[in-house]
This record gives structure tokens, C-alpha cells and sequence, in this order.
């Protein structure tokens, strides 16, 4: 069996967006009672995340941006104080309240306490059951539910503080992780392998050329089987090549088939057929090192199953 890290902290909980949102708190329940009927939660080894240092964050994000959010959180305590609104708006759909800034360090901070304990030999690899999500979060700007770009800056650690020379992300959330492209895009020490719904959120966003970002644009309605396809003849042999030290997985669900922030056809077996690939490549080029983080996946039943199905892969359970 393999050593598999769970990291969480309660304080991802805190955060929410109001009534109704579909990034809830909901959702670690449902990843958490999933383990818990399905007895896989004693196959793993728990963390409590910490609190992401401000030095490591920056390693992906702007010292600017990180005090504006701060700005952002301790003006809005002091308007709750005064009577005023209980949440700030980021953009059209992205808004926090007064644990946001908690919590998304705490979601920053279990990256980082995976790849230590990974790369100190304690687990093999580590699954991180956080929120808010990070994928969207670009250099400077928040948007799309995420704040903090917790792969990005995790990736970005273990090149620059533990010494690793590759590293390679892979994200398959339904939507294209262009926070992470904005902060990795032209880097060559990463590797970025991603599939996506395309049209779709975020419309605007510029793909970039960049050599090390391996994009996969799928239309509405692709089923798991095409995106195995995709996956064995693009992103493998580009795995293979680039050789990477650790894998970060940019770990969203909602391009399940019962995900109506969707229209893609996946079902739990394609994503554990995914991370079996995945944990291939590890075992083959490094040690088999991989840290997953929880983004996208707003169908609470299949966001379980899902997750337990990715789970168990990493565990060999």
C-alpha cells in the first residue's frame, strides 16, 4: 500500500460566498463522508494544513496583489463591525468574507506541507481537500472562485525551495486553469499538461504559445473515452520527454457528467484511469512523487465519488 497524505484544515470551511454559490462548504463534506462510507479514510495518513508563509506565496503571486487582498479582508472586517455587509465582491461570481484570507492560506498552506512531506519521504503522495480553489488565480488578480494559486505555488517551491529542476502540472478541470498558465506560461523548468471545455469560462482569457504549456481545448459534450485518447497520444509522450521530478495535479471534477457547471461526459473511472497515467509517469521519472489539489467539482454526489475514485488510485487501494 501506498503512504497517501490527506491534507485539510477546518478553516477551508469558513469560507463561503453567500447562499447559494455553487463553491460551498458542502463540498468537503461530500469528499469527507464519501472516505468516511467507503473506509478508504484509514488508508490515509491526515495533516492539518498550516498557514502558507507570505514569502512562499509570493513565489507565484505579486507582493502587491497579496497586500490588496489582505487590504481587502481587513476592510471588510471593519465594515462588519460598523454594520455593514458581511461579503466583498472580487468579480461577478468571486467574493469573500471575513475567514477568506484564512482559509486560502490554509489552502496555499496544505500545498506546501504536501511537498515537504513528500519530499521528505514520508508519503509517497498527498491528496489536498481544500478550498477556495486556486487554478484561475493569476499573478496579480483573483477571479473565478480562487485567490491564491495553490499548485502554482506549490510547484514553484519545489523548484526554488527544495532545489528540483522539473516539474510538470497537470490540471483536468473543466475549465481551462488560466491562472496557472499566467504564472507558469514560458517557464521551462514546468511543464503544464491541461484539458478543457472550449468555449467556456473564462471566454476572454488569451491562450498563451508559451512551449511548456500543452493545452487540450475539447468541445461541449466529450466523453471520457476521447479525452483517454487525447491524453495517451498528446500529453504521455510529453510527460515521457520532459521527464519531471514531481507531479502537481490540479485536481477539479466538475467535468463529470452529472456537473451542470459543465457539459462534458466523464465518469469516476475516467479519472481514475487519469491518475493511474499519471502516477505512471511519477513512479517512472519521479519517485513518485505527486501533490493533488482539489479545484473545480460542484455536483456534491459526484464530487465524492470522484474524488474517492482519484484517491484510491493514489493509495493502491
Amino acid at each position: 500500500m501506498t503512504m497517501t497524505g490527506y491534507f485539510t484544515h477546518r478553516d477551508c470551511w469558513k469560507h463561503e460566498m453567500g447562499a447559494g454559490h455553487p463553491e460551498c462548504p458542502e463540498r468537503l463534506d461530500a469528499i469527507e463522508d464519501r472516505l468516511l462510507i467507503s473506509g478508504l479514510d484509514v488508508a490515509l495518513t491526515r495533516r492539518e494544513a498550516p498557514l502558507a508563509p507570505l514569502s512562499d506565496i509570493e513565489l507565484a503571486h505579486s507582493r502587491m496583489y497579496i497586500a490588496s487582498l489582505r487590504g481587502l479582508s481587513d476592510g471588510l472586517r471593519e465594515e462588519i463591525e460598523a454594520g455593514g455587509p458581511t461579503h466583498a465582491q472580487v468579480d461577478p461570481d468571486t467574493s469573500i468574507n471575513v475567514h477568506t484570507w484564512d482559509a486560502a492560506l490554509r489552502a496555499a498552506g496544505a500545498a506546501l506541507a504536501a511537498t515537504d512531506a513528500v519530499m521528505a519521504g514520508e508519503m509517497e503522495n498527498a491528496f489536498c481537500a481544500i478550498r477556495p480553489p486556486g487554478h484561475h488565480a493569476c499573478h496579480d488578480k483573483a477571479m473565478g472562485f480562487c485567490f491564491f494559486n495553490n499548485v502554482a505555488i506549490a510547484a514553484k517551491y519545489a523548484l526554488e525551495r527544495h532545489g528540483l529542476k522539473r516539474v510538470a502540472i497537470v490540471d483536468f478541470d473543466v475549465h481551462h486553469g488560466n491562472g496557472t498558465e499566467d504564472i507558469v506560461g514560458g517557464d521551462q523548468r514546468i511543464l503544464m499538461v491541461s484539458f478543457f471545455q472550449h468555449p467556456f469560462y473564462p471566454m476572454d482569457w488569451p491562450h498563451s504559445s508559451a512551449s511548456n504549456l500543452v493545452n487540450l481545448p475539447v468541445p461541449a459534450y466529450t466523453k471520457g473515452m476521447d479525452i483517454r485518447d487525447l491524453i495517451e497520444s498528446i500529453w504521455i509522450p510529453r510527460l515521457e520527454a520532459f521527464r519531471p521530478e514531481m507531479i502537481f495535479i490540479s485536481a477539479g471534477f466538475d467535468a463529470h457528467r452529472e456537473d451542470d457547471m459543465g457539459q462534458m461526459g466523464l465518469v469516476e473511472q475516467d479519472y481514475a484511469w487519469i491518475t493511474h497515467r499519471v502516477k505512471d509517469v511519477a513512479r517512472r521519472h519521479a519517485k513518485g512523487r505527486i501533490v493533488s489539489c482539489l479545484e473545480g467539482g460542484y455536483a456534491l454526489s459526484a464530487l465524492g465519488r470522484s474524488v474517492e475514485a482519484h484517491i484510491r488510485v493514489l493509495a493502491d487501494v
